[in-house]
């Protein structure tokens, strides 16, 4: 029988919570604030809309990621298994949840392999970046990168979850050197990324002065991991502890807006909230690569591959329209579309 450790365990309550209660943030998104031009005559066909992008030199049919979510246990496998096939069949990319599970148990390492499903896709592999203050190396990166056959390796940041955690790896001093020698020394890039509370535009330059490739902010908007923890909280003080956060984090449009700004030239990842296509197309107008979506793309896995594709199908359409509806006949001439409407 497969081990269970406190980490696989942990993986169960967070898909548990994410489908059967309320996690979202107390703050939106602030996407609703920007809006596109309406184009009256676009001059376009409808269907010669060019969606296709790259990110860190590979080639995407859309600009979209199935975000980072699951891995360590046998639903996480099948999840795992249902967004691959949808992925590889829209050539979009995918992130895999933390790989932690499998590098403490390698008999766990089979629930995160999806290479064999989706041969064709960017595939991201995943581990928290506290644990390189915690006994992981590059070792250990590279076992996550290897395990997954991935094209690149995120590292995520989620000081608060871990401060809100019941018995959370809180030792973060010194973290930004740790993670420059992985850079330095790993052979795929490594993409830093938040977990819903955003990245600043300061925070991103020193991970990319540090050698971080791509900055994927995850912003404040949709799914809040303090509410996460508010359901696992052992003790009164936790869950009330936790609630107060609901409201904590960098917007996505502004954490978008910021980085782009500060590093126009550094693979920008979106996430954090995003709904629709025209999130996706907002996103991209505001200087984002690519836009990653988690949460809807969970609840379509645990039915079937098919309804994963029907969620990708659904944005990709929307996307198209909102780029044939403002003239924009490619994903670069969205920038030159957009308002932004202060309320």
């Amino acid at each position: 029988m497969t081990k269970v450790t406190p980490t696989s365990e942990r993986k169960e309550d967070h898909i548990r919570i994410n489908l059967e209660q309320d996690t979202r943030s107390g703050l939106t998104t602030n996407l609703e604030k920007f809006h596109f031009k309406h184009n009256a005559i676009p001059e376009l066909n409808l269907d010669e809309i060019a969606t296709s992008t790259t990110f860190l030199g590979k080639p995407l049919t859309y600009p979209l990621l199935i975000s980072s979510m699951t891995g360590g246990t046998p639903q996480a496998a099948e999840i795992n298994a249902a967004l691959a096939e949808a992925a590889q069949q829209h050539g979009i990319a995918i992130g895999l949840g933390s790989q932690r599970a499998a590098i403490e148990n390698p008999e766990l390492a089979d629930t995160y392999r999806i290479r064999k499903i989706a041969p064709d896709i960017v595939i991201l592999a995943n581990l928290g970046a506290v644990q390189l203050n915690y006994g992981y190396g590059i070792d250990a990166c590279r076992r996550a990168v290897e395990m997954v056959e991935a094209d690149a390796l995120i590292l995520h940041l989620n000081a608060l979850q871990e401060a809100l955690q019941p018995n959370g790896d809180i030792r973060f001093a010194g973290l930004l050197k740790r993670i420059e020698v992985v850079c330095q020394n790993l052979e795929v890039p490594v993409v830093a990324k938040e977990v819903g509370w955003g990245i600043s535009a300061d925070a991103a330059k020193r991970l990319v002065d540090a050698g971080v490739s791509a900055i994927d902010v995850a912003g404040a908007g949709g799914t809040s991991w303090s509410q996460v923890e508010r359901h696992r909280a052992e003790t009164k003080a936790q869950e009330t502890q936790a609630a107060i956060f609901k409201t904590w984090g960098i917007p996505t449009a502004d954490a978008v807006v910021q980085v782009h700004e500060a590093l126009p030239d550094v693979p920008l990842i979106a996430s954090g909230g995003l709904r629709s296509g025209i999130d996706i197309a907002k996103c991209v107008a505001l200087g984002a690569d690519l836009c990653g979506i988690a949460g809807p793309f969970l609840k379509a896995a645990t039915h079937s591959a098919e309804r994963v594709s029907e969620c990708i199908r659904q944005y990709v359409d929307e996307l198209r329209v909102c780029m044939f509806a403002a003239g924009a006949a490619d994903l670069h001439a969205l920038g030159d579309k957009i308002l932004r409407i202060d309320s």
